[in-house]
This record gives structure tokens, C-alpha cells and sequence, in this order.
């Protein structure tokens, strides 16, 4: 079955993290070993080959660059010029992966069923091109509202506004408030453009805020929900209710301390706690429950995001392993039309509305 996963960062493991994703998972895992940099280092699950393998024939692959304010103590670059460029050489390493036949930019409707034909058509192991949507995670790398339709012309179509801590244009997860006035010109101009609005990471203000001043198509790339895990990075029930009214899908991710409430970095394992992923199907039933439909529903795995095997399902050894959920949806009485909606239809019907706009 095709699988559309709509969270992956795929260029800062490339850049930051130094893995070559064109190669086995398995020697990737190799070549950190002794390494200590990273809490994930030698335990990563993603490569173009466990994708193929997986069927994971398109994917939402990020940018993603923070720009820190002088006292903020989180990792990230000093300007918002820094960001940029960091985010330009992110594009520069998608753009090399293009030119190897591994990656085909998905932009319009056009593109996209151009993808899913050449993926139906391939045969068993043709190593054929993986698709991918460019999405920008946390608008500070944006210096000026100009460099977003400079992003726009190089291919970006989905944008979340806010990371992790205070931002530029809105408030982030662990943080307060919401969007800031620059904040409110960028969904304008978002909308203007018809970007996709990604709600991942906003505050709670921030998230009611974009509802009521984003008229646009929305998402929820990679979030899971909070009556099963309360903190405020997660999706409440009325949240959940507002995405639905705006046709939106949520993709679940698979970070584990989302995933089951008193999760201690560091020191849980998915072992001790039982993260697996029919916990995952916990929270995708959650949503379809709220919306009273499945067609909310999707995967934004966000697997090899700043962890490993360490703090993931523990039935999962590689992003290959996505290809079990139909099976565990099916046990739970999930029609096939609901699950190839969950598994990709849900989200390929946002991009296809977002393009024919």
C-alpha cells in the first residue's frame, strides 16, 4: 500500500546530523557508532531504501532552521540570515538528491499524480524516485515576507509558522502567547501564495489565532492528542473539532513521549513504558472518534526528528515497519477505504484541493 508520510526532516539529518540517507539504514547506524553527539546517534530508522521498502512513496520533507534570540537558550542560529542560509543549503541537498534519481519535488496537482503513476507502475524493486512536498518548519529562517515567495518559487507549499520556544512570526511549543504582528502579515501572505498552513507547534493562542485569520487549506503534519498525553504540544478534542470543520488532517506521529503520558527523556524506554504502534493507533482512533469519520486522519511519522530507536515504538526497527499499520487498523475493524485513507487518500486530497484553489 502507498504511504503518504507528511513529517519528515530528511535534509537536517543530511546536514546536521552528517547521515547519508542513500545508504542502508544499517551502515548508517555503523558509521556513528562510538559516537555520542546526538542522544539517536547509531539508532536512526530512515533511509530511501527502508522508504521504498515500506512503501512510503511520498513523503513532506522539511526545512527547518531556528533563529535564536539573544537569551534563548535552545539550539539554533544567532540571524534570521544564518537560518536562511541554512535552509538554502537544506534546498541545495534536495535539489543533489533530485539529481540521483532518489527524490522528484512534488509542487501542483500535476506533479503529484505524475508521482503516483510512475510509483504504481514500478516493479518489485525498482528504486523508484520517492516524491516529496517541501515544507518549512518554523518561519524564522524567513527574513523578510520577500524571502517567502522566494521559498514559494523554489518549491515550498506547506509552512508551520512556530518551532520549539518564543519565534519571530508566532510562539512555539513550551512557550506563550501567539502570533506576533509580522506573525499576521505571514498568514496573509501564506494565504495570498496558497501555502498550506501547518498548525504543528503553535500555542494554543496561536493555534485559535491562525484559525481565525487563515482562510487557506490547513494541516496538522505531525501531532497527536492530548486527552491521552496532556501537554500542549498535543491536539485537544476542540482543536481536533476545528481542524475537521476545515477539512484538515492530522498526521500521528511517532515520537514516543507523544505517544504515553510521564515520558522521561533519557531515561524511558519503549520497552518499560509498552509504546508500540498499535499506541499509535490509539491516538489515530482518538481523532476519528472526535470526527466521527476517518477522513481526518494520516501519518506524519516524524521518525529520525532529533531520535531514534531510543524514544519510538518499540516494535519499530525502520521506517519500513509504517507498512504494518494496515494491518493492526484492519484488526481494529478499520474498512480498507479508511485505511487507504489514513495511510495516504486523507492527505492527498488537502494537496489536491489546496491546488486547485
Amino acid at each position: 500500500m502507498l504511504i503518504l508520510d507528511a513529517h519528515l526532516d530528511l535534509a537536517m539529518n543530511a546536514l546536521e546530523w552528517n547521515r547519508d540517507v542513500s545508504r542502508p539504514v544499517e551502515e548508517i547506524r555503523l558509521r556513528e557508532a562510538g559516537l555520542s553527539d546526538k542522544p539517536d546517534r547509531g539508532r536512526g530508522t530512515v533511509s530511501f531504501a527502508a522508504m521504498r521498502r515500506g512503501g512510503i512513496g511520498v513523503c513532506v520533507a522539511t526545512q527547518i532552521a531556528r533563529w535564536v534570540h539573544r537569551g534563548n537558550p535552545r539550539p539554533g542560529w544567532h540571524s534570521a540570515e544564518q537560518a536562511w542560509a541554512m535552509t538554502q543549503a537544506q534546498l541545495a541537498w534536495y535539489r543533489a538528491m533530485e539529481e540521483r534519481g532518489e527524490l522528484n519535488p512534488v509542487t501542483d496537482v500535476a506533479s503529484l499524480d505524475r508521482q503516483l503513476a510512475k510509483w504504481a507502475a514500478r516493479e518489485a524493486g525498482d528504486d523508484c524516485a520517492i516524491g516529496y512536498v517541501l515544507s518549512l518548519e518554523g518561519a524564522d529562517s524567513l527574513v523578510t515576507l520577500a524571502h517567502l515567495e522566494r521559498a514559494y518559487a523554489s518549491g515550498l507549499r506547506a509552512l508551520g509558522p512556530a518551532h520549539y520556544g518564543p519565534g519571530t512570526y508566532a510562539a512555539g511549543t513550551e512557550s506563550e502567547g501567539g502570533f506576533s504582528s509580522r506573525g499576521f502579515e505571514l498568514l496573509a501572505e501564506m494565504d495570498r501564495l496558497g501555502l498550506i498552513l501547518d498548525v504543528t507547534h503553535l500555542t494554543d493562542q496561536g493555534f485559535w489565532e491562525a484559525m481565525d485569520r487563515f482562510k487557506g487549506p490547513v494541516w496538522a503534519s505531525h501531532s497527536n492528542v492530548r486527552v491521552k498525553v496532556p501537554h500542549q504540544r498535543q491536539l485537544d478534542d476542540a482543536m481536533i473539532r476545528a481542524l475537521v470543520d476545515r477539512g484538515a488532517v492530522i498526521g500521528a506521529v511517532l515520537d514516543a513521549w507523544m505517544l504515553v503520558p510521564g515520558w522521561r527523556r533519557g531515561e524511558s524506554t519503549p520497552e518499560r513504558m509498552n509504546v508500540t504502534l498499535q499506541t499509535l493507533v490509539d491516538h489515530i482512533d482518538h481523532v476519528c472518534q472526535v470526527a466521527g469519520t476517518s477522513r481526518h486522519c494520516g501519518i506524519g511519522s516524524d521518525l529520525d526528528g532529533a531520535f531514534g530507536r531510543e524514544q519510538t515504538a518499540a516494535d519499530l526497527e525502520t521506517i519500513t515497519d509504517l507498512a504494518r499499520l494496515p494491518g493492526l487498523l484492519a484488526a481494529r475493524g478499520y474498512p480498507v477505504a479508511d485505511i487507504d485513507g489514513i495511510m495516504h487518500a486523507n492527505f492527498l486530497r488537502v494537496l489536491r484541493e489546496a491546488w486547485s484553489r
